[in-house]
């Protein structure tokens, strides 16, 4: 953690929304004219898309029907760990691009699925942004949670993280349900090992929870919209937290613990601006005393 280079940490699966809490916290910097350092946590995956494809053939032909891009061995995790060290102590670091599709790759002259060489962060950031699977992973080895000044998790009911996942694949992607169905169970050994631990390591949770059947994900038409579902906000330190005001300011919002408030599902994003707008407010100011005190 770092005063004088502060580090916001996403943390979420794939098909989370993770996406979308991203949206709030760019139009919170454009805002407050803040500049940051965006991390996308799929520039951490070890093998680019062909030689993943190819060491999943590999690890299925061995018997290994749990080969994931969630568990350690497909993540640059020690390298991820780095970058946040050595961004809260010197506000730099080194990082690189995931190219997802054509449209990403085009400007680099290289194929989708590729990483871009790695690269020095820009010069004079405010912040450092992650967005990705592991921005709060620990294990024996690593503790990329420990840097991070705001850790934030995204974590939808399960089979609503389903359902996004196989609408996006589907529709984005051109993966057949079998094939997504089929990603998701591989996945589930490391989903529960790295992805579900993390939740603990966050100083706040977000977990959409739908109004309407989802009880079968896999014939879902449409994933439930925001009014079809309630947000359940999560704070593992409430002190500070003017649940009064949030109570006041959002219509039809309750505490059902106290240290959690629900909101309905189509004010998740007003919540997270007046949330973590003063959290940004004192992190700045932090950072000018230190920067002044140099």
């Amino acid at each position: 953690m770092s005063e004088r280079h502060p580090i916001i940490s996403i943390t979420g699966s794939s098909g989370a929304g993770t996406t979308s809490v991203t949206r709030t916290f760019e139009a919170i910097f454009r805002r407050e004219s803040i500049a940051a350092a965006v991390i996308e946590g799929d520039s951490f995956h070890r093998y680019d898309r062909a030689e993943m494809k190819a060491r999943m053939a590999e690890a299925e032909q061995a018997g290994d029907r749990n080969f994931s891009h969630f568990g350690p061995e497909n993540n640059l995790f020690a390298e991820l760990e780095a970058l946040f060290s050595s961004y809260a102590e010197t506000g730099s670091g080194r990082h690189r691009k995931y190219l997802h599709n054509a449209e990403e790759a085009k400007p680099y002259g290289q194929a989708p699925g590729t990483f871009t060489p790695w690269e020095d962060l820009p010069a004079d950031t405010d912040l450092l942004f992650y967005e990705g699977l592991h921005g709060a992973v620990v294990t024996p080895e690593v503790d990329v949670a420990r840097h991070a000044d705001l850790l934030i998790g995204v974590v939808p009911v399960i089979n609503l993280e389903w359902i996004q996942k196989l609408w996006r694949d589907k529709k984005q992607r051109g993966y057949s349900t079998e094939a997504v169905t089929d990603t998701i169970l591989r996945r589930m050994p490391d989903y529960v090992n790295y992805i579900c631990p993390q939740f603990t390591q966050t100083h706040v949770n977000f977990q959409r929870v739908p109004c309407v059947d989802t009880s079968n994900p896999f014939i879902a038409r449409d994933i439930p919209t925001a009014d079809e579902s309630i947000c359940v906000i999560r704070f593992a330190r409430p002190k500070g937290i003017d649940f009064p005001y949030l109570l006041n300011m959002i219509h039809d919002s309750f505490m059902s613990r106290a240290n959690t408030i629900v909101v309905p599902g189509g004010k998740m994003e007003l919540a997270m601006q007046m949330i973590f707008t003063p959290f940004i407010w004192r992190m700045m100011e932090r950072r000018k005393r230190a920067l002044g005190a140099l």
